[in-house]
C-alpha cells in the first residue's frame, strides 16, 4: 500500500509547493535492488548511492526498491521509498518473465534496471543503465555461464525506452557495438562515495597498520580480482620496482576474487611475491576511505573500464592514481593521474618508482586529484537520472 503518514504527505506537499508539480505529474518509480545483496559492489554500490542521493533530491514522487527476499537491509532511510521483497534471484536465467510478474501489480510508472537487464513484460518503460560492454570486447574473460546471462544485451537495449551510459567511452560502445540511437543514450557520471576524502594520514596510517599489520609505504589496488583488471601486469611491474629499484613498498589488494583468476596465483608463484603482496579480500567502504588515505599511490592497469570508480575515490582522498590510458579511465582521471599503456609492464615500473619517490610530483598529482574529483557528485547524477525517468514517463 502507498505510504500516507504525515511525513510523506507534507513532504510531496512541499515539493508541489516549491517546484510547482501537480498531483498527476508525480510517478511511481520501480527501481532493480536485488544486486546490492549478492554482490555489494560495483553495481550494487551504485544502486545504493544512486537511491541515497535521489531519497535527498526527490521527496515528492513514490520509490519502489525491489529487494531480494534474503535482504534484510532498509537500503534508503526516506519516507517516499518503499522496499519491496522478491523471490526472483539476480541473475537467474528465468528472472526476465519471474520479475515482470512480481513487479506487475505495483502499477509503476517507470521501472530502472541498474543491472540493464530489465524485466520482459512490464507496462512501464523500461531505463537501463549499462556500466560497460567488456563481455562484448573481451569474451574470452567470461564463464559460460556469464556468457549466456550478457548475451542477452541486444534485446535488453532494444526493449529499453532509454539507455543511461555512465561514460562517454560506454556511450560510443553502446552506439557502436548494439546499434543504439544516439539520441536514446544519455552519459551520466558515477561519483565518489561520501566518505572518499582527505583524512589526516597518521591516522590512516595507524588504522592500517592495526587492522593489516602494514607500515610505511604501499601502492593500493581496489577492484573485484577478475581478468579484465589486469593484475598480473601490476605484479609484473611490482617484481621490477622490487628487482631494479630495491623498494620498500608493500603492494595492498583489496577486492574479493571474482572469477578465472589462475593467471593471478601464477604471476604470485612466478615473481616470489608471496610475503611482499597483500590480498585483503573484500573491503567495506568505511574501512576503504582508510586504504585510500594511507596508500603512497593507487594503481589500475585495467584493460576496459566503463566508468572507473576507484581511481576517483583515490583522488578525492587526495592520493595519486596511476591508471591505464584506455577506455573511460582517461576520461575519468584527465590530467590529474599518470596514463600508461595496459601492456607495458616497463612504463608502468617507471610510473610507480616516480611516484613513489618524486614529492613533488606526488603532491602536483595529489592536488590535481581532489580538484578533479570534486567535478563529479551524485547529487547531479540524481538529478540527471530523474530528468530520464521525467521524459520516459511522460511526466
Amino acid at each position: 500500500m502507498p505510504n500516507t503518514d504525515p511525513k510523506t504527505r507534507a513532504a510531496r506537499k512541499e515539493a508541489r509547493r516549491g517546484s510547482f508539480v501537480t498531483t498527476s505529474s508525480l510517478m511511481k518509480i520501480g527501481i532493480d535492488a536485488r544486486l546490492v545483496f549478492y554482490h555489494n559492489a560495483g553495481i550494487g554500490q551504485y544502486i545504493l548511492r544512486l537511491t541515497n542521493a535521489l531519497a535527498a533530491l526527490d521527496p515528492a514522487n513514490e520509490y519502489f526498491l525491489f529487494q531480494s527476499r534474503k535482504d534484510s537491509a532498509r537500503l534508503v532511510d526516506a519516507p517516499n521509498f518503499h522496499h519491496r521483497k522478491v523471490w526472483t534471484p539476480s541473475h537467474h536465467r528465468f528472472e526476465r518473465l519471474a520479475l515482470s510478474a512480481e513487479i506487475m501489480p505495483h502499477a509503476l510508472d517507470v521501472f530502472h534496471s541498474p543491472d540493464f537487464i530489465p524485466p520482459r513484460l512490464t507496462r512501464a518503460p523500461k531505463v537501463i543503465t549499462i556500466h560497460d560492454l567488456a563481455f562484448l570486447l573481451y569474451p574470452r574473460f567470461l564463464t559460460p555461464d556469464a556468457a549466456k546471462y550478457y548475451g542477452q544485451i541486444d534485446p535488453a537495449a532494444r526493449s529499453a525506452a532509454h539507455v543511461i551510459a555512465v561514460s562517454q567511452s560506454t556511450k560510443r560502445d553502446i552506439t557502436r557495438l548494439l546499434g543504439v540511437p544516439e539520441d536514446k543514450v544519455s552519459v551520466i557520471y558515477e561519483a565518489a562515495y561520501s566518505n572518499a576524502q582527505p583524512i589526516a594520514r597518521e591516522i590512516a596510517r595507524a588504522r592500517v597498520k592495526s587492522k593489516y599489520g602494514v607500515e610505511g609505504d604501499f601502492i593500493l589496488f581496489v577492484s573485484t580480482i577478475e581478468p579484465r583488471k589486469n593484475l598480473p601486469t601490476l605484479l609484473a611491474a611490482y617484481s621490477k620496482l622490487l628487482d631494479s629499484y630495491h623498494s620498500a613498498a608493500r603492494l595492498l589488494i583489496a577486492g574479493a576474487k571474482g572469477w578465472l583468476t589462475a593467471e593471478v596465483d601464477q604471476a604470485i608463484e612466478k615473481y616470489n611475491l608471496r610475503n611482499k603482496v597483500c590480498f585483503l579480500g573484500g573491503v567495506p567502504a568505511d574501512e576503504l576511505k582508510y586504504l585510500y588515505n594511507a596508500a603512497r599511490v593507487f594503481a589500475l592497469p585495467s584493460l576496459y573500464e566503463g566508468f572507473g570508480l576507484p581511481p576517483l575515490e583515490a583522488m578525492a582522498s587526495g592520493t595519486p592514481v596511476i591508471v591505464s590510458n584506455v577506455s573511460s579511465l582517461p576520461e575519468v582521471v584527465g590530467d590529474a593521474g599518470l596514463l600508461i599503456d595496459p601492456n607495458d609492464v616497463e612504463g608502468w615500473t617507471v610510473a610507480l618508482h616516480r611516484v613513489l619517490t618524486e614529492n613533488e610530483l606526488h603532491a602536483e598529482l595529489s592536488a590535481k586529484g581532489l580538484k578533479r574529483a570534486s567535478k563529479f557528485s551524485w547529487e547531479r547524477a540524481a538529478r540527471e537520472t530523474l530528468k530520464v525517468y521525467k521524459k520516459v514517463a511522460g511526466k
